[in-house]
């Protein structure tokens, strides 16, 4: 009896042994040491970037693999460049770096770059891991996708912001950090660099083209002469609600206000606030005279619900967006519409008018 006893606590302390080093590689803790790399002894160089990097953090706590069976960088340092970029779907301005990701993925997967998009998520609709691997399919990426819904990848890198990609060289070490749009020239250019250090180290040959890319889809935006601010609907933060309670859930119903006041949110009809979105209840209208060229709305209804876009008191027709037709955008899918794409920057009034209730609006950008 002792010796089945024995037997199996032996068994138990092996497999809790396995499980603690199964859950340390995702730790969020966890860091390199500039392991060298062949050929040749690279300890010297791994001293002196030391002094000034710090070392890459591994994927901690993954709440799923959107479009590979499993990636770690532990397993890709010593072999690859790696950029690893937090970004979120309905963020447009982390869609707007889309594509430049992609090009860098085409032009430099095969000299050695990997690319590994850290997805944590601002909305709760955004940790449904098929609304991810949807957004992936529409944004053409084949560079692998991890979920974060949990923020534990987000949080080790100690990142703030959507989008941001941190470089990571063929040792290991965190050599660059760029937050936001722009730049890309910039990053391309380091990119290359890095290149060209991992197949010296290697000891391989490769030919790496000193052009950058500038994808034929990729959207520009002068942020000097965007004047409005993004803007939550949600309890949680509609700080710009201009005739409401702000930050205050619950139902409400809202009259129109004369004037008007720039970069301020106005609903009119009943709306029911919750922290992340404010819900339509029926004949609900959307006012938000901006500064900019494009809008963009995130939202969501259960049944395709139309919304026709006003802008400048007409129907909106020249400078309707993408996902506009005939004046009108249908929204049910939870995801970013691209409302208006206007042809210069400028001041305008834009009006939405909902037709049936149940739209969840959760905020407005602009570019």
């Amino acid at each position: 009896m002792m010796e089945k006893k024995t037997i199996a606590l032996v068994i138990a302390l092996i497999l809790i042994a396995g499980a603690i080093m199964y859950l340390q590689q995702f730790s969020p803790d966890k860091s390199y040491t500039g392991t060298s790399v062949a050929p040749g002894n690279r300890t010297a160089i791994n001293a002196q970037k030391a002094l000034k990097y710090e070392y890459a953090k591994e994927i901690a706590l993954p709440s799923g693999f959107v479009n590979v069976d499993n990636i770690t960088i532990g397993s890709l340092i010593g072999k690859k460049v790696i950029l690893v970029d937090f970004w979120t779907y309905s963020c447009i301005n982390c869609i707007r770096t889309i594509p430049y990701l992609n090009a860098w993925y085409a032009k430099y997967h095969n000299q050695g770059l990997e690319i590994i998009g850290v997805h944590s998520p601002e909305f709760q609709f955004e940790h449904n891991i098929d609304n991810v691997r949807a957004a992936v399919k529409k944004f053409g990426i084949q560079y692998p996708v991890v979920l974060d819904n949990n923020f534990a990848t987000w949080s080790s890198y100690q990142n703030q912001y959507w989008p941001a990609d941190y470089l990571i060289d063929i040792d290991g070490f965190i050599v660059d950090r760029h937050i936001g749009e722009g730049d890309y020239d910039t990053t391309e250019t380091h990119i290359q660099d890095l290149l060209k250090e991992r197949a010296e180290a290697l000891g391989i040959q490769i030919n790496i083209s000193p052009t950058t890319a500038t994808p034929a889809n990729a959207v520009s935006v002068d942020f000097t002469k965007v004047g409005s601010p993004e803007t939550y609907f949600g309890s949680a933060k509609n700080e710009f609600l201009g005739n409401g309670k702000k930050l205050t859930p619950g139902l409400q119903t809202l009259d129109r206000p004369d004037p008007t006041l720039p970069n301020t949110l106005y609903l009119i009809g009943t709306w029911n606030f919750t922290d992340q979105y404010a819900e339509d209840t029926g004949n609900g209208r959307v006012i938000f005279q901006y500064d900019a060229k494009n809008v963009y709305l995130v939202a969501s209804a259960d049944s395709a619900t139309a919304v026709r876009v006003v802008l400048d008191g007409k129907t909106i027709t020249d400078s309707a967006g993408a996902d506009v037709r005939s004046g009108v955008v249908t929204v049910k899918d939870e995801q970013l519409y691209t409302i208006v794409e206007g042809n210069d920057y400028g001041v305008h009034t834009l009006e939405l008018d909902i037709a049936q209730p149940g739209l969840r609006a959760y905020t407005f950008t602009f570019g």
